[in-house]
């Protein structure tokens, strides 16, 4: 029979932590039926032996547990695991069972990454789409250009355990820096003639080079004092900057350099892509933006 729910757990080498992670599944009060799609990616621990222990406790108590996996040498990868996972499975509806995140969440150990989970744990439903979560960033921008939507669960549903060993740490971050810049341009840029970046620092200035030539051309903003369009690339709070006056794309191919000039953020106008990073300043910043009565999506996206 066609379980409605599949849970998909790609497994490499995670002994130490499989126990708790197969205790939940069989803890779970969902009402539907229920089946675990398990790939073993050449876990050379006692994984294999973990999971079948667990099959005949989830199977006595209604789970349907399909185990499919390989013992070569080297494993395949996370991606490699989950779609072999989903492609053994039958359920109508997926549930990934590691760090698709769109609840609040417990980290363990408990102080791993505090401005990270405090970040996840305060997005809106809106800020879901908005600023995004870097787990499994390709299924979830696949997924919204397909027309899905997202759903904020306000609830602590998922323990999301950080180790020196988890996959996360093994993609680049220029990898992920490029996937999202792309899906910027593509998904929010085109809704904007002319947009200004917040934050004339390090951030602000790496979003610009990245930027294709016909994006770059579009950050233009509007100077309060004469309502004229500008090319200002930047805007900041930092009197130092503001006072130098200009940035120079070292980088462009242009003769004469550009020289792009920096305003005050309050003499600039929206729409922004703010490049600050959140909860640094003490508030500072996120009073400043709320002074402006912005509206995130329409006047403003993150990037940091």
């Amino acid at each position: 029979m066609q379980a409605h729910v599949s849970i998909i757990l790609p497994v490499h080498n995670a002994e130490p932590w499989l126990d708790e992670c197969l205790r939940s599944v069989l803890q779970q009060d969902f009402e539907g039926t229920m089946e675990l799609s398990v790939f073993n990616d050449a876990s050379k621990d006692k994984s294999g032996a973990i999971i079948e222990k667990w099959r005949v406790k989830l199977e006595d108590s209604g789970v349907h547990v399909i185990i499919g996996g390989h013992d070569s040498l080297s494993p395949r990868g996370v991606g490699y695991s989950k779609n072999q996972a989903v492609a053994q499975s039958s359920g109508s509806y997926l549930c990934f069972l590691d760090s698709i995140i769109g609840c609040r969440v417990r980290r363990d150990p408990p102080n791993s990454t505090e401005r990270y989970t405090r970040w996840i744990n305060q997005l809106t439903p809106e800020q879901l789409l908005t600023q995004g979560v870097p787990e499994d960033l390709l299924f979830f921008y696949e997924h919204l250009r397909k027309g899905g939507g997202v759903v904020r669960v306000d609830q602590s549903l998922l323990l999301y355990r950080y180790h020196p060993r988890a996959a996360t740490h093994s993609v680049l971050e220029t990898t992920i820096w490029t996937h999202r810049v792309r899906f910027l341009e593509e998904q929010a840029l085109p809704r904007w003639a002319a947009f200004t970046i917040w934050n004339a620092g390090k951030q602000g200035r790496r979003l610009y080079r990245s930027l294709t030539a016909a994006s770059q051309r579009k950050v233009v903003a509007f100077c309060d004092f004469c309502a004229c369009p500008q090319v200002v690339a930047f805007c900041d709070v930092d009197e130092n900057k503001i006072r130098k006056g200009f940035y120079c794309h070292e980088d462009s191919q242009e003769r004469p350099k550009p020289r792009i000039p920096i305003l005050h953020f309050r003499a600039a106008r929206p729409p922004f892509v703010i490049c600050v990073k959140l909860d640094l300043t003490g508030g500072a910043f996120e009073d400043n933006l709320r002074s402006l009565h912005l509206q995130e999506g329409q006047d403003f996206l993150h990037f940091s």
